[in-house]
């Protein structure tokens, strides 16, 4: 199933699964009280937002060898995490802002995880029922700030630095090996496969829930491929994963 998050032609914000002839809309939320209503919204009606608004957003660093080679930095022993604000999360089509304080900022195409529980001291056999799904991320990070503060949280925290988007898929298995590409303006500048993390999903959420609780609509980003590059004002930047869609943002300089 692909739920997605969207603003009606009357203003309401609602979730929905994605059908055939357009998006069914739900009564409460992925997380309680899920049940759908007679009304579906036709797609061109419908205004797609991110697919969730989590309380906060985790990422891994490094997680993907050629990603670790191309900064020449080694692969870490354990997850290596950080976090983003949850004020850094966009959907679909809205800007990606360069901040006045960056003259670099690149662009990471990453496989988002989405947990549907509450979720503390996980055992890595049991995290499958604690997940809802998972959808396509850009971890949006000025890498000229990252170098010059010696820690993350500025260089990935600014307003709009986190798409998410189209949808949360509910039916995949990132051990499978879904393609993950990065395209700005058409070029393609990221190919990869989830089957090449260092570690996987399963390992990933056990070991941040032996450091935080994680509630239902967190979000983790898992990590990039090699490939990342910088964005500047006018590109228009694309994640696409394999059977969950195309996250696709505009990047403006105000």
């Amino acid at each position: 199933m692909k739920i997605v998050r969207i603003r009606t032609g009357s203003d309401e914000i609602a979730y929905g699964g994605v059908e055939p002839e357009g998006i069914r809309i739900y009564r409460g939320t992925p997380f309680v009280a899920w049940e759908p209503t007679e009304v579906v919204v036709g797609f061109a009606e419908a205004h797609l937002l991110a697919p969730v608004f989590p309380t906060k957003v985790v990422g891994v660093g490094r997680n993907y060898p050629d990603h670790a080679a191309e900064h020449a930095v080694a692969v870490p022993e354990e997850p290596l995490i950080f976090l983003k604000p949850a004020t850094a999360v966009i959907g679909p089509l809205a800007p990606i802002v360069l901040p006045p304080d960056s003259s670099h900022v690149e662009h990471e195409a990453e496989l988002a995880v989405v947990m549907g529980t509450v979720t503390r001291n996980v055992a890595i056999e049991d995290v499958g029922a604690h997940l809802l799904g998972y959808t396509a991320a850009n971890d949006v990070s000025a890498r000229d700030l990252q170098r010059k503060d010696g820690q993350w949280s500025r260089a990935k925290g600014f307003d709009t630095f986190c798409p998410l988007g189209p949808a949360i898929e509910t039916e995949v298995d990132p051990l499978e090996g879904l393609a993950i590409t990065c395209r700005v303006d058409g070029e393609v500048r990221q190919s990869g496969t989830t089957a090449d993390m260092v570690f996987g999903v399963a390992e990933i959420v056990a070991f941040i829930s032996r450091v935080m609780t994680l509630l239902p609509g967190d979000v983790i980003l898992t990590g990039t491929p090699a490939g990342v590059g910088p964005l500047v004002a006018g590109n228009r930047v694309e994640v696409e994963i394999e059977r969950i869609g195309s996250l696709v943002n505009p990047v403006i300089r105000r």
